[in-house]
């Protein structure tokens, strides 16, 4: 098969959008849940659907010629590996991140030009208000939201467990904790651990379900409350992932110095995020950049970002009689960038487990798969 040409590599990426629009239809149609119960032709799909029998079909040949599906001789589609992650009832269903990245996803990245003129946030621009606002009054999209967050996220869980001891931790406090996922995974696998789930009002309520079916439900307390007000939780741990990567500077460090203000001396702060690589190579973390400024705002950012963003927050120009140092607290940064497997170099891919961050620390004596401190040594930022 002859190598690409630069125009066919340009023409797939300007049609891009086709395919992920006839997945996303796929997806709200049900399609992948459907053929799980066995082949069945675009007529006796359309009856259940309530669609148009010959578009309907003309839209599953073309998921068939991407391997979403397949089709044999007699007109009947089956299901394919690649179609199973969209059926709803399978472990790391993508089905609703199709569904968040076809709706409010797709109307934000289609006023791309503009934030990119204004530089202004497409969500707010477009619905009126902030996107975490916004889930908290449209609980249909809330739920869609938690789903997907769980299918994006959800491997990040079980890499931070194999590569972070949590030893130690007698009261772990999630900081903006979503659907609570990674909280109860952690208090499975350490069941001497108490947890406490962190959030919005309208979110700590989602997953109470999800608490007590994992059976954590008497080691788990969930806090209403803003990050931005106050976090009035005291814990050996507190756990950000990927929260500081949907505010700016400004709001970011404030949520940090918020946590400042509970940590009691010897607390851990660890933060789980990607680090933007220097030069030209792919990185999922860039095109995750553009989403955070589309959506609530935020940014991806790199080491030296990083950098400049803990210390403006551990500057002595932020102390004030109202907020008490930080004490001992530990700064860990753990970077969610991948290795190559099959060399170790770090290709950003969302697939591939995580990676230190690249900073030397005289302190440890083997390497540490995930988590090194910000600084060499202990990071002991004075808030």
């Amino acid at each position: 098969m002859p190598k690409p040409t630069p125009h066919d590599e340009m023409a797939r990426m300007i049609t891009g959008y086709w395919i992920s629009q006839m997945v996303y239809v796929a997806a709200r149609l049900g399609l992948a849940d459907r053929l799980a119960e066995g082949p069945r032709t675009a007529e006796e799909l359309a009856r259940t659907t309530g669609t148009h029998a010959r578009s309907l079909y003309r839209l599953l040949r073309a998921l068939a010629s991407v391997g979403v599906f397949s089709e044999d001789g007699e007109g009947r589609f089956r299901q394919t590996p690649l179609g199973e992650c969209l059926r709803s009832d399978v472990p790391g269903s993508q089905r609703a991140m199709a569904l968040m990245m076809g709706q409010e996803h797709l109307h934000c990245w289609n006023d791309l030009l503009e934030s990119i003129r204004t530089g202004q946030t497409a969500f707010d621009r477009l619905y009126g208000k902030p996107i975490f606002e916004y889930l908290g009054d449209h609980p249909e999209q809330a739920k869609v939201f938690d789903a997907a967050m769980t299918a994006i996220h959800g491997r990040e869980t079980q890499w931070t467990l194999d590569a972070y001891d949590f030893s130690g931790v007698q009261v772990l406090a999630d900081i903006g904790g979503g659907n609570a996922s990674n909280l109860i995974a952690i208090l499975k696998h350490y069941p001497e651990m108490r947890g406490i789930l962190f959030d919005l009002p309208h979110v700590v309520d989602r997953p109470r379900a999800s608490i007590e079916a994992a059976g954590v439900a008497d080691r788990c307390e969930a806090v209403r409350g803003s990050f931005f007000d106050a976090i009035p939780v005291e814990a050996d741990a507190y756990f950000l992932r990927n929260i500081i990567h949907d505010w700016d500077d400004q709001k970011s460090g404030l949520i940090l110095r918020n946590i400042g203000r509970s940590t009691p001396p010897g607390a851990r702060l660890l933060v789980v995020q990607h680090l933007l690589p220097l030069g030209d190579a792919p990185s999922y973390g860039k095109l995750m950049d553009l989403t955070m400024f589309l959506l609530p705002g935020g940014l991806e950012r790199t080491e030296a970002e990083f950098r400049r963003l803990y210390d403006r927050v551990a500057s002595p120009g932020n102390v004030t009689k109202d907020s008490p140092p930080w004490g001992a607290a530990q700064c860990h940064h753990l970077s969610m960038n991948g290795f190559s497997r099959r060399g170790g170099y770090p290709n950003d891919h969302p697939d591939d487990p995580p990676r230190p961050m690249p900073l030397p620390s005289p302190h440890q004596r083997r390497p540490v798969p995930l988590a090194m401190p910000v600084h060499p040594g202990t990071y002991e930022p004075k808030i």
